[in-house]
C-alpha cells in the first residue's frame, strides 16, 4: 500500500519526535548495507523504546499493509537489514531498546533487549563475574536482536555453539502486532512447536525480536593465545584434534588464516605486524581458556604447543605474553574483512561443509576457482573447527567493482556454491540469506525445503510485511539465479 501522510502521522503519534524521523540525512546512513552493495529507500525510520511501542507500530503497519525492516547495528553481510528500493518499507530501528533488564550471574542468564550492543553485554556480564560466550569482529556495533535473527556464530562456536544454543527464551512482536512472551528459561517445554527456535535465524521475516533471555557461562579466570605456522589446512585439522584430545574443553577458538589474507591485513591495517618471523602458507590463532582460578593458561598452552611440535604438527609458533599481545593476535584475525574491502571488490561466501572435508575443500575449491577465472584470488579463512569458513574471491586489480560483481564475480559465486553443494555443505553457515543469497538458496535447495519456508512465512506473515524481500525466495529469483 502507498505510505500516506496519514499513516506516517499515526507512526509519529506513537513514538513522538525522539522515535520518529523523516529526515533524509538521519535516515541515509541506514539505507545501505555494511559492504556498500545494497541500497534501499525508506519513507521514515521508527525507533521504538519499548515492546509495547513496537506492538503499536506493527498493528498500524498490518492494518495498512506496510513493510517493516527491523534493524540493529546494520552489520548484515548479506543485505538482510537493508530496505528494498521500491519505497514501500519503513525501517524499524531497535537501537533505543538497549536495556539489560535482568542479569542473574548465579543462575547463568541475562535478559537483554534487542538493541543491546554485543560488546556492552560482554562488559555488563564481566562486571558480575560471568560472561556471554559469543564474540565476533563487529561486537562494537552488532546488536543482540540482529545476532539472534541471523543465528550468528563467531569465534567461540567450537565450544559453545551458535546463538541457537545460547538463547533461553525470546520476546517478539508478531506480524499482527501481538507480543509473543517467551522469555521464560524452561529446561523442559513440550507444548508443541518450538516457537522460540522458529524465530531464531528467521532474519526478521516472522516477527520483530524485542528481547531475549541468554545463557551466561563462567568468567575467564585466565586465557592464553598462540599464533602457529603450519604447512596446510590438513595439518591444521590434525592439530585441532590433538589439542582437543589433550585439553578437554579448554580450546575455545581455533581460527585458520592463509598467508594472502594475513598479507592484506599487514598492508592495509595500520599498527599490525606479523606474529612469526618466518613465512608459512597457513597459520592458526588458538585461544586457550581456564575458568578455574589458579590454573595458568599460558603455561598450559606452552606445554600443549610443545607437545604438538614434538608430534610434527607445528612448524613455528609464538605464545602471547600478555593481554595486549592476545588482543593484537585477534586484531589480525578480525581485520581480514576490513583489509579485503580496502584492497578492492570481492565476493564473500559464508559456507560450511563437514569438518573432516573442509581442509581438502579449501584447497581444491580455491584452485578450481582460480583456474576458471584468471586474475582472481580465492582463499578461505575462519572457523575450521566447526566446518565454517569465509571463502572469498577477490577481483583482479583495476576492475570496475559494480560490473565485476554482476559479471565475473557472480559467475565465480555460482561456481563456489556448486562446489559447496556437491560437498554436502551449506551456502550460508552463519550470516544468513538476506537479499544476497535468495536466488542461490532457490537454485541449490531441495524444493521441499523451499516449500516449507514459504508455507511457514505465509502462515505467520500472510501479508508479507515482515522484512520483505529477505530470506524466503521469490518467484522472480528463478531468473536471478
Amino acid at each position: 500500500m502507498p505510505i500516506t501522510e496519514d499513516i506516517l502521522n499515526q507512526f509519529s503519534a506513537v513514538l513522538g519526535p525522539k522515535g520518529f524521523t523523516r529526515d533524509a540525512g538521519e535516515i541515509a546512513p541506514w539505507l545501505s548495507d555494511w559492504r556498500g552493495v545494497y541500497h534501499g529507500t525508506a519513507a521514515a525510520m521508527l525507533s521504538p523504546k519499548s515492546s509495547e511501542e513496537v506492538s503499536a507500530l506493527v498493528k498500524i503497519a498490518a492494518h495498512n499493509v506496510i513493510g517493516l525492516v527491523p534493524q540493529g547495528g546494520n552489520t548484515s553481510m548479506v543485505g538482510g537489514a537493508t530496505p528494498l528500493g521500491d519505497g514501500r518499507s519503513i525501517i524499524v530501528s531497535l537501537r533505543r531498546m538497549n536495556q539489560i533488564r535482568t542479569l542473574d550471574a548465579e543462575g547463568g542468564s541475562v535478559v537483554a533487549e534487542a538493541g543491546v550492543i554485543l560488546e556492552t553485554l560482554h562488559k555488563a556480564a564481566n562486571v558480575e563475574g560471568t560472561r556471554f560466550p559469543l564474540t565476533l569482529g563487529a561486537k562494537g556495533s552488532a546488536t543482540i536482536g540482529g545476532l539472534i535473527a541471523t543465528n550468528a556464530g563467531g569465534t567461540q562456536v567450537l565450544r559453545f555453539g551458535t546463538m541457537r544454543k545460547l538463547v533461553l527464551g525470546i520476546e517478539a512482536v508478531l506480524p499482527d502486532g501481538n507480543i509473543y512472551h517467551g522469555l521464560a528459561a524452561l529446561k523442559k517445554d513440550n507444548r508443541g512447536y518450538d516457537l522460540t527456535q522458529l524465530i531464531i535465524g528467521a532474519e526478521g521475516t516472522l516477527g520483530i525480536i524485542t528481547a531475549a533471555n541468554l545463557r551466561l557461562v563462567p568468567a575467564v579466570a585466565d586465557r592464553a593465545a598462540a599464533w602457529i605456522g603450519l604447512e596446510s589446512p590438513q595439518v591444521a585439522l590434525k592439530l585441532l584434534r590433538f589439542f582437543e584430545a589433550q585439553s578437554a574443553n579448554a580450546i575455545e577458538s581455533f581460527e585458520i588464516v592463509p598467508a594472502d589474507s594475513l598479507a592484506l591485513v599487514l598492508h592495509h591495517i595500520s599498527g599490525t605486524r606479523a606474529p612469526l618471523g618466518s613465512h608459512w602458507p597457513w597459520q592458526v590463532l588458538v585461544e586457550y581458556v581456564e575458568t578455574v582460578t589458579g590454573c595458568v593458561a599460558h603455561d598450559a598452552l606452552i606445554a600443549l604447543v610443545a607437545d604438538a611440535h614434538a608430534a610434527g604438527l607445528v612448524g613455528d609458533a609464538t605464545i602471547a605474553k600478555n593481554e595486549s599481545e592476545i588482543s593484537a593476535f585477534w586484531r589480525l584475525r578480525d581485520s581480514i574483512s576490513e583489509a579485503e574491502r580496502a584492497s578492492g571488490p570481492a565476493m564473500q561466501h559464508d559456507i560450511s561443509v563437514p569438518v573432516d572435508a573442509m581442509p581438502d575443500f579449501m584447497l581444491d575449491a580455491a584452485a578450481k576457482v582460480d583456474a576458471a577465472f584468471p586474475g582472481v584470488a580465492a582463499s578461505g579463512f575462519g572457523h575450521l573447527g566447526d566446518g565454517n569458513i569465509h571463502f572469498h574471491v577477490r577481483a583482479p586489480k583495476g576492475v570496475d567493482a559494480a560490473s565485476w560483481r554482476t559479471g565475473q564475480g557472480k559467475a565465480a559465486s555460482r561456481m563456489v556454491y556448486d562446489l559447496v553443494t556437491t560437498a554436502g555443505g551449506s551456502i550460508s553457515a552463519e550470516h544468513g540469506i538476506g537479499q544476497m543469497k535468495r536466488a542461490e538458496l532457490l537454485r541449490q535447495s531441495d524444493p521441499v525445503r523451499i516449500g516449507m519456508l514459504r508455507a511457514i512465512k505465509t502462515a505467520i506473515d500472510p501479508q508479507g510485511i515482515m522484512n520483505p524481500g529477505k530470506l524466503v525466495p521469490l518467484a522472480s529469483d528463478v531468473d536471478g539465479a
